[in-house]
């Protein structure tokens, strides 16, 4: 008896240790969101539970900046993107209750839909497959189109005629017309709009009080203000207006961090779905293209230092919000913010990285140049993509082809982390332990990933000429490369920074009088002079697409 009494408390003294945080991690915790959120701008509230255990709450900030009202953890915000998992699993409960299956093809439900003789599936809406064009992507939504109501239909006639992408099934492009879609679907198979639907399946049932369908118009106790960042640096103005019929099935929910983690919980605790509907929720969809890919339906895939990850962020007028879930730990860290500035993904990972005590950056050790030299070369993954490792006056740096380059730190032997990330990279020697033949990654995206070691050299430096202050200044103001993202060019003496909206400053080098090449990723810019010399348009050339930017 005294045995069993033993063991009991055992368990349960674990149990409560795996629920509950230090001091020093909350005092973390509370830091982290202090210096992002200050007290007299726009803020942010977050939640972290772990079991059902609420082990952290709390608002920063101001939910309405010109009322001078605080942040409180009640207040309710648009979540953008995060709309999307609910709307995954209302078509996935629709299939369970057989008025939908989703290998349907979506001319069952939209018989005059112009597929283009191609078979689009509700799947593939689902997967962000389709191939459909996303109306967000499509310069005829612009800032005037914003402000107008759509009816599902209208919105939907919107894109419709539009020509596709690619191949149904072929390739991941992320799409708010699929989703657009599922919502319409939604709404043909249950007999009731989208909102109504969602609030009957989820929100009542769950007691998700403070949740809702986004309309303007209802009075919504505790509905914070959203904000953007004016045109002068550090200045915040009111976010401009999105009919929030338009974001749609795609991004029109309102809710608390509180009833966002009730939902999780729900979710992921079996009280939404059947198992083998949110077994399908949560597997990658597999492409026919066999490229890698880690979105299933409404929820994206990814690791954190070891642990699986199941989340989704969301952007939107005024508002940015993310969302993670360990499934291995059964934590869950959700923030919300009321200004569309920069995203909050990377702290919800740190977050979630303190409670699980994974270091987000480990204690760097001293290696030689000379040492870090075996390392250098150019390294290939299973679909041929290219990693580059160099050394470059004694710092180690990777990037990816297209991608960002991170200056890399060791750690431990043949170990190194990224900078300002959680991802680590470990290189591994042939049988004799001389050479180096492979890399092992493991990033945000996935554990484990293999690049073998080639004897491809790596890509020539590219030179840069140098230009007059005089020249440079004719470069800089803000171009607009679709609604809501631009690019800020600015110069200091001889040398000219862009900055995308929500992202770190960024280095631009001439190449020539007009073309600028990025070294943290590999990216061009070229501004476009008209015949008197004055610069009003500018093109970003990044992973083989072409991206027009207009001065502003």
């Amino acid at each position: 008896m005294k045995q069993s009494a033993l063991f009991l408390l055992i368990l349960l003294s674990s149990a409560l240790h795996a629920q509950s945080i230090s001091k020093a991690q909350a005092s973390e915790i509370d830091r982290l969101l202090a210096e992002t959120f200050k007290a007299d701008r726009s803020g942010a509230a977050i939640m972290v539970t772990q079991k059902g255990k609420t082990l952290f709450h709390k608002a920063y900030g101001m939910a309405n900046i010109e009322q001078e009202v605080p942040m409180r953890t009640e207040h309710v915000f648009r979540i953008g993107s995060i709309t999307k998992q609910f709307t995954a699993a209302a078509i996935l409960k629709l299939a369970e209750d057989g008025k939908l299956n989703i290998q349907d093809e979506i001319t069952q439900f939209i018989p005059d839909y112009p597929t283009h003789g191609k078979k689009i599936t509700v799947e593939h809406l689902l997967t962000h497959t389709s191939g459909i064009q996303s109306y967000t992507d499509m310069p005829e939504w612009d800032a005037a189109t914003h402000r107008k109501d759509f009816t599902p239909e209208e919105l939907i006639k919107f894109f419709k005629d539009k020509p596709m992408n690619f191949d149904p099934g072929t390739e991941f492009r992320y799409n708010n017309s699929g989703y657009i879609l599922l919502g319409y679907i939604i709404e043909k198979a249950s007999g009731k709009t989208y909102g109504e639907y969602i609030s009957e399946a989820f929100f009542k049932p769950l007691g998700m009080k403070n949740s809702y369908y986004g309309d303007t118009e209802p009075l919504i106790k505790n509905r914070a203000a959203g904000y953007s960042q004016g045109d002068v640096e550090g200045t915040l103005v009111n976010s401009p207006f999105l009919s929030m019929t338009q974001p749609y099935a795609a991004g029109s929910l309102l809710s608390t961090v509180e009833d966002l983690n009730i939902w999780s919980k729900a979710l992921h605790g079996g009280k939404v779905l059947k198992p083998a509907s949110y077994q399908a929720m949560i597997t990658p969809y597999k492409l026919s293209s066999g490229a890698p890919n880690r979105y299933a339906y409404g929820l994206q895939l990814g690791n954190l230092l070891g642990s699986p990850t199941l989340e989704h962020s969301g952007g939107i007028h005024g508002f940015l919000s993310d969302m993670v879930y360990l499934p291995q730990e059964e934590l869950c860290v959700a923030i919300l913010t009321n200004c569309d500035c920069e995203p909050p993904s990377n702290l919800t990972a740190r977050v979630a990285a303190l409670v699980t005590n994974k270091p987000y950056q480990p204690e760097k050790i001293k290696v030689e140049a000379k040492q870090l030299e075996q390392y250098v070369g150019v390294y290939e993954n299973e679909v041929k993509e290219q990693r580059y490792i160099r050394l470059e006056d004694g710092q180690l740096t990777s990037q990816r082809s297209g991608g960002t380059k991170f200056n890399l730190f060791a750690y431990g032997p043949d170990q190194f982390f990224f900078e300002k990330s959680f991802a680590r990279i470990r290189f591994e020697k042939d049988k004799a332990g001389k050479k180096v033949v492979q890399a092992i990654v493991d990033d945000r995206s996935s554990a484990n990933q293999l690049w073998v070691k080639t004897d491809k050299p790596l890509p020539a430096a590219r030179a840069e000429i140098n230009l007059s202050e005089a020249q440079l200044k004719a470069f800089e103001g803000e171009y607009e490369l679709a609604p809501g993202f631009s690019i800020k060019v600015t110069r200091e003496g001889a040398q000219l920074f862009g900055q995308a909206t929500g992202q770190p400053r960024f280095e631009m080098f001439p190449e020539s009088p007009t073309r600028f090449f990025l070294k943290v990723v590999e990216a061009d810019i070229e501004f476009y002079p008209d015949e008197k010399g004055t610069v009003n348009k500018m093109v970003l050339f990044q992973g083989g697409a072409e991206m027009p930017g207009m001065r502003k």
